[in-house]
């Protein structure tokens, strides 16, 4: 037992911190406080290992940005 008490020790640490992290990221979302850094962070996380993630978000933006055309104020004609 005298073994293992440091591991034991290290896995429910680990755990602990995985428990934390995990609800500070539900209250972030649910508050809508998560701020430029976080969005950055999860922007470049996006690029770097879902590349086809990334596209399609920026492709999403986009569209989003993208405006209908408007009609001319000209009046019609009779």
């Amino acid at each position: 037992m005298q073994t293992l008490l440091p591991y034991l020790i290290l896995v429910a640490g680990l755990a602990v911190t995985l428990t934390a992290f995990t609800w500070l990221a539900g209250y972030i979302r649910r508050r809508g406080t998560a701020g430029g850094g976080l969005s950055g962070a999860l922007a470049a996380y996006e690029e770097a290992f879902r590349a086809t993630g990334h596209a399609s978000h920026h492709e999403i933006r986009q569209q989003a940005e993208r405006k209908a055309p408007t009609g001319s104020p000209r009046p019609k004609k009779p």
